[in-house]
């Protein structure tokens, strides 16, 4: 059978190896048929111990590891900053690519101009 997984964001990280992810979920009203949405907090296992408050992970069902984690982070799927979150790159973007855009960008602007 398939493991769960789930999307939540990071509100606390200062267990060793655990960080406390916070998911929001949808539910359906039965009489009112009507959706709302509602948190619930999750242990969720951090090996390397690299995630931050305000990081969006995603996190598996595991065997029980402790009495309330149960959980481990797969992936850190936006990374939290002082300026605001940056997004992880599947692939990364090379300089190269940055400088041949920049080029051509005003290689344009040189041409409406004229």
């Amino acid at each position: 059978m398939a493991k769960k997984q789930l999307k939540g964001k990071v509100i606390s990280n200062k267990m060793k190896n655990t960080v406390v992810v916070e998911v929001e979920r949808l539910k359906k009203d039965e009489k009112y048929k009507r959706r709302y949405s509602y948190l619930k907090s999750f242990k969720a296992h951090d090996q390397k111990g690299e995630c931050k408050i305000g990081d969006e992970v995603i996190i598996e069902e595991c065997r029980p590891i402790s009495r309330d984690k149960k959980w481990r982070i797969v992936k850190r799927t936006m990374i939290s900053t002082d300026t605001g979150p940056e997004e992880i790159l599947e692939e990364p973007i090379i300089e190269e690519e940055l400088k041949k855009n920049k080029e051509a960008m005003e290689q344009k602007e040189e041409k409406e101009i004229k």
